[in-house]
């Protein structure tokens, strides 16, 4: 794993964040998707970034789609972060991903962006063998508040600091028991990026850079290029990304 951050990405980055997503959106719009490889229909559920809900994922959910896949939000509108008991928080999430699955019968694909990865992990290890894969895009799982630029809106929507204790910190960092891909930028703006690797000893877990923006990472074209590639994976056929491909 990446040595952990001292701190947040500087501010130079998370200042142009908004200007690199808007290109990033724009780029995506330009994007010819009739080479991409085509989905087998498994159901993909996706989960929303801190202060994000469907409006700000429908890109990805339409691109997910259009590749053949049955897309799902999240379905709880503006991710505020969990409230409560955590434990009780993510089970709960978990039960509702669950009936929302009941008419499928294959594996499903559970996609998280920023804090959205960290539910969508969470979730993986409580659905057990119902996941066929998980993969974050731009999740800060092994990290702190302090590696993170979001500290200040988590406070703003629930009017108190994001912290969570060692024993949590600890399982957070655990990766489920499925395939699960890491997709990270260097250049994001938001997170620390070394927060979002994953160990790379164990054979099912992955970690995949790009070149992308926080803000606009769900609808970066490179970004897009590797889910494309990742969702295609064949159940129990899981193979590591290869760029070539």
């Amino acid at each position: 794993m990446a040595a952990m951050p001292p701190a947040a990405p500087p501010m130079r980055l998370f200042g142009l964040e908004p200007l690199r997503a808007a290109l990033e959106y724009a780029g995506m719009r330009r994007m010819r998707r009739s080479e991409l490889p085509r989905g087998d229909g498994h159901p993909i559920v996706i989960f929303p970034g801190l202060a994000s809900d469907a409006r700000a994922t429908a890109p990805l959910r339409s691109f997910c789609e259009e590749l053949g896949y049955a897309a799902y939000d999240w379905g709880r509108g503006l991710n505020t972060g969990p409230s409560g008991d955590v434990e009780t928080w993510l089970q709960t999430l978990t039960d509702d991903v669950r009936a929302m699955l009941a008419g499928h019968l294959d594996g499903v694909t559970l996609l998280g962006w920023s804090l959205g990865g960290i539910y969508a992990r969470e979730v993986a290890k409580r659905l057990g063998g119902r996941v066929r894969h998980v993969i974050t895009i731009g999740t800060p799982f092994a990290g702190e508040a302090r590696h993170t630029r979001a500290g200040l809106l988590y406070r703003l929507l629930n009017g108190r600091p994001a912290r969570l204790d060692p024993a949590w910190m600890a399982r957070l960092r655990m990766p489920p028991p499925v395939p699960t891909t890491s997709i990270y930028s260097r250049s994001d703006g938001v997170v620390a990026w070394q927060a979002c690797v994953q160990p790379g000893n164990a054979r099912h877990t992955e970690n995949i850079e790009v070149d992308s923006s926080h803000c606009g990472m769900i609808w970066n074209p490179a970004v897009l290029a590797v889910l494309a590639d990742r969702l295609r994976q064949p159940l129990r056929g899981w193979k590591r990304f290869r760029a070539a491909s």
